[in-house]
């Protein structure tokens, strides 16, 4: 069962994948991505190695000791979905959002521990998980607003949303330029 729910784990994450990763500010979606995938392996693997946490079942055991699928695709896109949703939103407000991905994992997890061997909780508890996702969403939300204090083309923009990089010219300046010859221009010579 628990190499059905990896697999399943797996390929909804890679069929998501496109579409949260979009073109649009696909720099700043990648910086996220592995951004969280250096921060939740190092956490993991610190977690791991003290005892406290464990994964029997996971993808290349015999050369990871953290469950990859987790650290590096599930967490990290999950990250960049907490980064857009929360990009324009007051402290408050992100506090509160906050709770909407860290409660349901916490849970999920906290299920998964009791009824899988997908991970096996040593001097772990719930608080310590949901206490790990907050600090690494907000870990990730922090880094993310000082690239855009010390970005200089982001400074007065939008890191989220689409930017238009190029400006359409304006009907007017289109008429104006359909009139000007240049100099050099043959076909008003011919006529």
């Amino acid at each position: 069962m628990e190499k059905i729910l990896l697999r399943i784990l797996f390929a909804s994450s890679l069929a998501a994948a496109p579409f949260i990763l979009k073109r649009k500010n696909l720099l700043m979606y990648l910086t996220v991505f592995f951004s969280k995938c250096v921060l939740s392996s190092s956490i993991d693997s610190f977690f791991i190695k003290k005892g406290k946490i464990s994964y029997p079942v996971r993808p290349f055991a015999k050369v990871f000791d953290t469950n990859i699928l987790y650290d590096l695709l599930f967490y990290p896109l999950l990250s960049v979905i907490w980064v857009r949703s929360t990009y324009q939103s007051k402290p408050v407000e992100l506090l509160t959002r906050s709770l909407y991905f860290s409660g349901p994992m916490t849970l999920l997890q906290w299920f998964l521990e009791r009824k899988t061997d997908l991970f096996r909780w040593k001097s772990w508890s719930v608080l310590h998980t949901f206490a790990s996702i907050n600090f690494t969403l907000f870990t990730i939300r922090g880094f993310v607003g000082l690239l855009k204090r010390i970005t200089p083309e982001v400074r007065g923009g939008n890191f989220v949303e689409e930017r238009s990089h190029s400006k359409m010219p304006s009907p007017e300046f289109i008429a104006s330029t359909a009139n000007h010859r240049l100099p050099n221009d043959n076909y008003a010579q011919i006529q």
